[in-house]
């Protein structure tokens, strides 16, 4: 068996060794604030929101609003994520307005905050 030549390779110079850095102390999980009034109006909203996103999820299960079954449909796998479908469905009916049920429940909630203050 017989080798083929190969190129030598040149020689590479050697890397100046490099300082080693100093090591950063970790840095401690800082604790959460109080959020400011509009904030927390804001937060309450945004959960008011996302309730009645759940509630007409779910309402939609019960109407039957699911993908369509038969020779195009997506089989098994379209069983497990119609719950996504429907959620995504639910939380779009929300930012387009929605029933109403929102507003209503963020007044209640910022009726009962701030009666704990």
């Amino acid at each position: 068996m017989q080798l083929s030549p190969t190129a030598p390779t040149a020689p590479t110079a050697p890397t100046a060794p490099t300082a080693p850095t100093a090591p950063t102390a970790p840095t401690a999980p800082t604790a959460p604030t109080a959020a400011p009034p509009t904030d927390r109006r804001a937060v309450l909203m945004e959960k008011a929101k996302a309730l009645e996103s759940a509630f007409l999820s779910e309402m939609l299960s019960y109407a039957g609003v699911d993908a369509p079954e038969g020779a195009f449909s997506g089989g098994v796998g379209e069983d497990q994520f119609a719950s996504f479908l429907r959620d995504a469905q639910a939380r779009a009916m929300v930012d387009h307005g929605g029933i109403g049920l929102a507003e209503k429940l963020f007044q209640s909630l910022a009726r009962h905050d701030h009666a704990s203050e």
